[in-house]
């Protein structure tokens, strides 16, 4: 994919997470891998509506960068998720109500839906609290994204990522979808019964092929 092709689908996922409804104003960020030392990422203090391709910012992942913008003050944590997980090729960053209303009560999503195996594991972590754009925010977020999809970063937000946009995306609309179902069920009760680690492997496991095509031997047993 050439770059100018990367950069249009950075733009198309930054207006996307705006048109519903997860960022507001210039809240939150997102990058794409271009290849394995470098990346583009979202620029600092533009709204989604007004980006354009090349306001997205090329960096090399020593923090250099280049173009006419400035790099989302968050970069760091994107050039250290991009860096350690190389399965990865999109990161998303956003303050969504549910999950940023969670995360300032320092507070995971526990095992109270399956779907919360969506995110990688049975349960979504909150990061300790640290300075937007510090090493200390990024270093968090990596421990708390481990063996994870997604994370909630304390007093700030949730971070998803993906192998592409838009899986990436989609993980993000599930999530904040699964944290205002936690919020909901904590107006009844603090301690909501949970499923238990031997079902959330029973889900984990049929998530592995869920929507994926059909293998060659299940086509010819079909016949």
């Amino acid at each position: 994919m050439t770059l100018l092709a990367l950069r249009n689908q950075l733009v198309d996922l930054a207006t996307g997470l705006a048109r519903k409804g997860l960022n507001r104003g210039t809240a939150g960020n997102a990058s794409l891998r271009i290849d394995a030392d470098r990346f583009l990422v979202t620029p600092s203090g533009v709204e989604p509506h007004l980006l354009k391709p090349q306001d997205m910012v090329a960096m090399e992942m020593d923090g250099r960068f280049s173009g006419p913008r400035l790099p989302s003050s968050e970069w760091r944590f994107h050039r250290d998720i991009l860096a350690a997980r190389p399965e990865v090729a999109c990161v998303v960053h956003t303050h969504a109500p549910f999950c940023t209303t969670l995360a300032c009560l320092r507070l995971g999503i526990p095992a109270f839906h399956y779907m919360v195996a969506a995110a990688g594991g049975a349960d979504v972590r909150c990061a300790p609290y640290a300075t937007f754009g510090t090493q200390a925010l990024s270093d968090h977020a990596l421990a708390a994204l481990e063996g994870r999809k997604a994370c909630l970063l304390a007093h700030h937000g949730m971070i998803v990522v993906g192998d592409t946009p838009a899986r990436a995306l989609k993980l993000a609309v599930e999530l904040e979808e699964l944290a205002e179902q936690y919020w909901r069920i904590l107006q009844i009760t603090r301690e909501p019964p949970l499923l238990d680690a031997a079902e959330m492997e029973r889900v984990l496991d049929k998530f592995r092929t869920y929507g994926q095509p059909r293998s060659a031997d299940a086509e010819s047993m079909a016949e």
